[in-house]
C-alpha cells in the first residue's frame, strides 16, 4: 500500500517544514509494516513536496497513525497536507524489464473492481 501526501510549502517556512518531515517519516519508519518512505520536492516547483511511504497492509499504516510518537510527530503535519484522497492500493507492478503482475483489490472480488 502506498500513501502520498502531498503539501504546497512557501520558500520562508521550507527549513522548519523540512524538519517536521523529516520528524514525520522517522516516526513513521519505526512502526511495525512500514517498508520505506521518502521526502520528495518538485523539480518544477519548489513550492511542491510529498512525503511518500510505503506499508505492507492498510491495516498496517492505519494503526501506525493511532502510535504515540506518530500521533505527536507525524499526524499534525498530514493534517496540513493536501486534502485529497492519499491511500492507494497497488493493483499491478512490474520490475525492470519485467512482466506486469496484476493483484485483485481488497475492495471487491477481481482486480480493479
Amino acid at each position: 500500500m502506498l500513501v502520498t501526501n502531498r503539501f504546497v510549502v512557501d520558500a520562508d517556512v521550507a527549513e522548519e517544514f523540512t524538519r517536521e518531515a523529516h520528524a514525520a517519516l522517522a516516526a513513521l519508519a519505526a512502526r511495525p509494516g512500514y517498508l520505506r518512505g521518502d521526502l520528495l520536492r518538485a523539480l518544477d516547483d519548489p513550492d511542491h513536496w510529498c512525503l511518500l511511504t510505503e506499508w505492507e497492509s492498510v491495516g498496517a499504516y492505519r494503526r501506525a497513525l493511532g502510535g504515540f510518537d506518530v500521533k505527536v510527530s507525524a499526524v499534525p503535519l498530514l493534517a496540513r497536507s493536501v486534502d485529497e484522497p492519499s491511500a492507494y492500493e497497488t493493483l499491478a507492478s512490474a520490475a525492470p524489464d519485467g512482466e506486469i503482475v496484476v493483484v485483485a483489490s481488497d475492495r471487491a472480488a477481481g482486480p480493479y473492481r
